[in-house]
């Protein structure tokens, strides 16, 4: 148990690195982009953001995820070449095919997607929608063999191009939210041909022969409308806060959701670590233990920042962006605790995959898509970027309790109920007295806030969360 732990934490800290320095930057030059981009403008960017991810996860039809599963099937590496070979060439051709029909009506899909009629920053969403989809599969070959270097190597050079096309082009060439949209997609397509170069020999290699489209097809297919529809919560609250309440809200909610970065890059790379390695446990009894104690550990570091960003997040936001964009804050504990909750969905699709029952996925999404409209429709027209993260969180609630109901029986998993319990209680018991009863503004408000945010681990250790052999674990890695 311990060595797929260690194996973990190392894939997790090679996948966290080019996040933590992504988000870093952008955090860091969040001053300079609030000042040249405006808040509808920023507003644009995001939405169209999230329709490039929703798109690729509908055009790559469960590719992605059948290659990694199947790939730790066979043990053959010439097949292992060919499995990836086949998944490259058929998102290669699915992807051209979609930019190529999406090019032409942009303007009129622009206005629909983000209410203006900017066909310019439409397209360069299409060339995003290309190149995402084909660095996913890129970068998911380097995770199944866990070439961490060389998928920190990638991933910190598309940080670094972004960031400086970023700034030669929002603010050296002033083009707003197309330069922003232009930086990013653009990186992303340098990295990806980059990549294609790199692993040429794999992907030309012509030996071996790789699972029928058929039985990719028959384990990816069913992923896709969950997984669209677990994403189409994002899609849903951004579209309907610009048709609801503008395109400035949908910035501030935009700008809530990037200084929630802190959670959501955990989250990222625990989506990109994870799968590999619940996968590779071949022993089930194990696994389900693994999976359980795993489960208990995400929950106590995921929660225990989405605590410091809900006490913080005040401060946080004079910090580091323009005062106009400063009614951020509202939105900022609910989305990092909808961030949170994912981590949880990703849990369970590992579950589900492993066990073969993804077609159980679908409903459990469907129940989450239903619940996030009707809370939509009931909030936000009262609480604004609040209540959208609020009905994202509900969202996810409800999806989170049909799947486990529907794959519980499956694959027996060991979760510790009680520590879980535990940790959720005092968590969120104590950020939400420090953010009701502590001040909002001035020294006294960070500084009685960051208390609070440095005392919850020493509360549940107080309270008897930790085990006598984690602790022990704790106390040699501290005196080592």
């Amino acid at each position: 148990m311990t060595a797929y732990l260690k194996r973990l934490v190392s894939s997790l800290g090679a996948y966290q690195l080019a996040d933590v320095v992504s988000k870093l930057l952008a955090v860091l030059l969040l001053p300079l982009y609030t000042r040249y981009i405006s808040p509808a403008g920023y507003g644009v960017v995001e939405t169209l953001a999230t329709f490039v991810i929703f798109v690729s996860i509908v055009i790559r039809f469960g590719m992605i995820e059948a290659f990694l599963r199947f790939y730790f099937s066979d043990e053959d590496q010439a097949r292992r070449d060919a499995l990836a070979r086949r998944a490259a060439l058929f998102l290669l051709v699915t992807t051209t095919v979609v930019a190529a029909a999406l090019v032409g009506p942009a303007g009129a899909l622009a206005r629909l997607v983000t209410t203006a009629r900017d066909p310019g920053a439409f397209r360069i969403a299409v060339l995003g929608v290309w190149a995402f989809t084909n660095l996913e599969l890129a970068y998911a070959l380097l995770r199944v063999d866990e070439r961490l270097r060389a998928y920190a190597t990638a991933s910190l050079t598309n940080v670094g191009l972004t960031i400086a096309a970023s700034v030669g082009l929002v603010v050296g060439l002033g083009l707003g939210a197309r330069g922003l949209l232009l930086a990013n997609y653009g990186a992303s397509t340098v990295v990806l041909l980059g990549l294609w170069w790199t692993l040429r020999g794999r992907l030309l290699d012509r030996r071996g022969i790789a699972e029928p489209f058929s039985a990719l097809m028959r384990f990816g297919l069913p992923t896709v409308p969950a997984e669209a529809s677990v994403y189409a919560l994002s899609v849903i609250d951004r579209q309907y806060v610009v048709h609801q309440r503008g395109l400035a809200a949908a910035g501030f909610y935009s700008l809530a959701i990037k200084l929630a970065g802190a959670v959501a890059f955990i989250v990222r790379a625990f989506q990109y670590a994870w799968p590999p390695l619940a996968y590779s446990v071949r022993d089930d009894a194990e696994a389900g233990r693994l999976y359980g104690l795993v489960t208990t550990y995400y929950v106590l570091v995921s929660g225990w920042v989405v605590a410091g960003l809900t006490l913080e997040s005040r401060w946080i936001l004079r910090l580091l962006a323009a005062p106009r964009f400063f009614d951020a804050y509202r939105g900022v504990p609910w989305v990092s605790l909808g961030w949170a909750l994912y981590g949880l969905w990703v849990v369970l699709l590992v579950i589900a995959g492993r066990a073969h029952v993804t077609r159980r996925n679908f409903p459990a999404a469907i129940v989450g898509v239903a619940v996030n409209i009707a809370l939509l429709a009931a909030l936000v027209p009262r609480y604004g970027i609040a209540g959208a993260g609020i009905a994202l969180c509900g969202a996810y609630l409800g999806m989170l309790a049909v799947m486990h109901l529907l794959i519980r029986r499956a694959f027996p998993v060991a979760f510790e109920w009680r520590r879980l319990g535990h940790a959720v209680l005092v968590i969120g018991a104590l950020a939400a007295l420090g953010d009701l009863l502590l001040p909002t503004h001035g020294a006294a408000g960070f500084l009685t806030r960051l208390a609070v945010f440095a005392v919850i681990p020493l509360v549940l250790l107080g309270t008897g969360f930790g085990r006598p052999e984690e602790l022990a674990f704790a106390r040699r890695l501290v005196s080592a």
